[in-house]
């Protein structure tokens, strides 16, 4: 079952760390947000596949908005 990883917050993407495509592992790094000056780390729940990226760095995401897809 795919794991869809979204936005907890309003923040911008500072760096995409992982590529699609890419196997992760649990607790892995996909991308690094960044809200009122602080750094969060987005981190995988499982491990699988980067099979869609859906942020860039630069991005401005609202809560809810999907950050990437897990196979």
């Amino acid at each position: 079952m795919a794991e869809q990883i979204e936005a907890e917050i309003v923040a911008n993407v500072l760096k995409v760390v992982a590529e699609e495509g890419q196997a992760v592992a649990e607790g892995d790094t996909v991308v690094i947000l960044e809200s009122m000056k602080m750094e969060i780390p987005v981190l995988t729940e499982s491990a699988g596949t980067l099979s869609k990226l859906a942020v860039k760095e630069g991005d401005v995401v609202q809560e809810h908005d999907l950050i990437a897809v897990i196979d």
